[in-house]
């Protein structure tokens, strides 16, 4: 028997995809007789200020539901806000757990990333101490597909579906010239390199994909670089490079702190990075005299619902939708994770993990998917990768422009 009201909301970096996943929840909530289905605005520090929305009051038809799949970054708002420790401050806990029984919340949902799985973590501990009945389920998402215990992440196909195209588009365009030119493209990943190794999916029958790929779980050394790259140029005028923002030196430096005398870090102690191609692509110039050139793909990577993966968005729809299911049949503290059937045909199963496993750690790729020379990627990493992008779901065009689904500005008290 369903009782209570659900809790919904949306944290740290979008994806494409990230909708999707909140469609799941709203729609399968709705049909599974929930009464009320509220929208925590701006994650959970958001709802600890007191802001939340009825959804409902904004997802009315099927169309609706449509169009949010469709749209790109997160429908309800995100945060990065680490949750405290209960020990030294349990009165945000009792806040936030005094807002859930005024609504009559019983089923508690977190789409997100690392740092959301540790939201999740700590309030169904704090549930538990307190005799809440609260279900908390964490519903994954990340572009970098770094989560742990699961085997990728919704909001990663599409990600890889765009870095795979942009790269096989700036290759065609760098062959345009006669001239000899560099390109070194900057793709997302702090620590974990499966979004730059994406760009290996670019190899086709009509592209050569990139000539080097460097990732965060191998050591960057400068000479050897220049030492690879003056190589393909002896019988190549045009060479593409795949570098992570996150590759780091041999002194535990990342490579754009080079030229920095002061770093920024986040809520949560991460370093904010970027200006790694600029760094390195002005590197190859000075030292090599082409003409070199830094792309930085940042936002576009996890916003460009144009380029969505059929098959990412229907697994995000699929993990919000069985994340309901699963609480409404008393689990709670756990994540929904993917477990690969087969990759031929490709086919995945949704399972539960207990939330104590999967948060604060991270995936990277592993040694067997990354080229002895650490430059590139195996075909095993192929294999896995290539199933992720397949499909499309194209927008909803009007005047010209794809149609989203908005949440009209609100203010709060």
């Amino acid at each position: 028997m369903v009782f209570g009201n659900v809790m919904v909301g949306q944290s740290g970096g979008p994806t494409a995809v990230i909708n999707s996943s909140l469609a799941g929840v709203f729609q399968t909530a709705r049909d599974s007789g929930c009464k009320k289905i509220y929208g925590m605005v701006n994650g959970i520090e958001g709802l600890y200020y007191g802001n939340y929305v009825d959804v409902s009051d904004y997802i009315k038809t099927n169309l609706d539901i449509e169009l949010l799949k469709r749209t790109p970054a997160s429908f309800l708002g995100t945060c990065r806000y680490k949750l405290p420790c209960v020990d030294s401050n349990a009165e945000v806990y009792e806040k936030i757990f005094e807002t859930l029984k005024k609504l009559d919340i019983k089923y508690f949902f977190y789409i997100g990333g690392n740092d959301s799985m540790d939201t999740i973590m700590k309030l169904s501990h704090y549930a538990e101490n307190i005799g809440s009945d609260i279900r908390f389920i964490g519903i994954p998402k990340t572009i970098d597909n770094d989560l742990d215990m699961t085997d990728h992440t919704p909001g990663y196909g599409s990600a890889a579906k765009y870095i795979a195209t942009a790269i096989k588009e700036i290759i065609c365009d760098a062959n345009t010239y006669i001239t000899d030119s560099i390109t070194v493209v900057e793709i997302m990943g702090r620590n974990a390199g499966w979004l730059t190794a994406a760009s290996s999916l670019s190899k086709c029958e009509d592209c050569e994909g990139p000539d080097l790929i460097y990732l965060p779980e191998r050591t960057f050394d400068h000479d050897a670089f220049l030492n690879k790259v003056n190589e393909i140029k002896k019988r190549k005028k045009v060479v593409t490079i795949a570098v992570s923002e996150g590759v780091k030196m041999k002194d535990g430096r990342y490579v754009c702190e080079a030229n920095k005398r002061n770093t920024v870090t986040d809520s949560f102690g991460h370093k904010l990075l970027g200006g790694t191609a600029m760094y390195l692509s002005d590197f190859l110039m000075e030292n090599t005299g082409i003409k070199s050139r830094g792309i930085v793909f940042s936002t576009l990577q996890r916003c460009a619902s144009h380029m969505v993966s059929r098959c990412d968005i229907s697994e995000a729809y699929m993990a919000g939708a069985d994340a309901v299911v699963s609480a409404l049949d008393g689990e709670t503290g756990k994540m929904i994770v993917f477990n690969r059937v087969s990759n031929t045909p490709y086919s995945i199963a949704t399972g539960l993990i207990n939330i104590d496993k999967i948060a604060n750690k991270e995936k990277c790729v592993p040694d067997s998917m990354i080229n002895s020379d650490g430059i590139g990627v195996t075909k095993e990493f192929y294999d896995y990768a290539r199933p992720l992008i397949i499909g499309e779901l194209p927008p909803f065009i009007v005047d010209g422009l794809p149609r989203h689904l908005r949440l009209q500005d609100k203010k709060f008290e």
